[in-house]
């Protein structure tokens, strides 16, 4: 009988880089009132944006992910000579095909890598992160480079107050490659595909979400999730130094922070609160969250943090991970 020879991976993972991409373009909330019935103070209200970066007429999702990926590359201290995979996880490319991960690892320079995309719409990132990290471990990889890249603006209603004041464009990335000791945690992930009709694209054209029931949704169900991700990497939530969700509303945010802090975790806790000036990026939120962080001197090499990414499917995944 022929025995198929199995490749053998790192007995553990850890983020050994992390980077991010914003346009240069600035939308406040002023802008919008402009072309729109909304106005500052509503704006704050619901969502807590200020301010979101908006995508000029050169960047795409290729573009971004090309720059957020260097810089993960170089922060991790590599070329890209040492990663041989690109995961990029999106859902706003304008084309199904291409892939996006072949022309990112082409002009970032990692010749030859394995790549794919990964929708998991907002929750994408922590979906591909996940993947990376089993790559790694089952030796189907050596580093990964995992990017979140979206212009949302392109398939969101200019004049749709509902969306238009929350959703913007970005990319941030993470290099995951082996460790001696875990520094990504198991991933508690799943769906609630009966839920699908909460965030949807009518027509294959502009983005539309029933902005309450997800905020209902989203406030009562993602805690527990994140609670499930603590549990699977051992570890309690007063251990957890930084909470990132995804950025979708800051009210969200918060109320995810506060079931958290009920349950055990610090109040010293930091939380991601990206959202005031960079809006909802989907799958780029979480990876440029805990990046603009490191660069403000709130997160540390070391800390534990806790990541938690939902969004359309509706689609929900989180891992406890220690900042590079």
């Amino acid at each position: 009988m022929t025995r198929l020879r199995q490749s053998q991976g790192a007995a553990a993972t850890r983020i050994l880089g992390i980077g991010s991409s914003q346009p240069e373009r600035v939308v406040t909330n002023d802008d919008l009132s402009k072309i729109m019935d909304t106005n500052d103070e509503w704006i704050r209200d619901r969502v807590g944006i200020t301010e979101r970066r908006v995508a000029g007429p050169k960047d795409t999702v290729v573009s971004m992910a090309v720059e957020a990926g260097a810089k993960a590359i170089a922060a991790a201290g590599l070329t890209p000579s040492d990663v041989d995979t690109v995961l990029v996880a999106n859902c706003t490319t304008t084309v199904p095909i291409p892939n996006a991960a072949a022309q990112v690892a082409e002009l970032v320079g990692v010749k030859g890598a394995g790549g794919f995309d990964l929708n998991a719409a907002c929750a994408g990132f922590c979906y591909a992160l996940a993947a990376a990290s089993d790559m790694v471990r089952a030796g189907s990889a050596g580093r990964v480079l995992v990017i979140g890249s979206e212009k949302l603006t392109d398939v969101v209603d200019p004049v749709d107050r509902s969306t238009a004041i929350i959703f913007a464009d970005a990319a941030g990335a993470m290099v995951v490659g082996p460790s001696d000791e875990p520094g990504i945690g198991p991933v508690a992930w799943g769906t609630a595909g009966d839920l699908v009709e909460m965030i949807t694209m009518p027509n294959d054209r502009y983005i539309f979400q029933e902005g309450q029931s997800v905020f209902r949704w989203a406030t009562t169900k993602i805690a527990p999730i994140a609670m499930r991700a603590l549990e699977l990497a051992g570890v309690q939530p007063s251990d957890v130094d930084v909470l990132i969700p995804h950025q979708a509303n800051l009210r969200i945010v918060e109320a995810i922070a506060k079931r958290l802090r009920k349950n055990g975790a610090r109040e010293d806790m930091v939380v991601a609160d990206d959202i005031v000036t960079s809006g909802n990026t989907s799958s780029a939120s979480i990876p440029m969250a805990m990046d603009h962080m490191r660069a403000e001197g709130r997160v540390h090499s070391g800390d534990v943090a806790l990541l938690i990414g939902f969004g359309a499917g509706l689609s929900y995944a989180g891992q406890v991970v220690i900042c590079p």
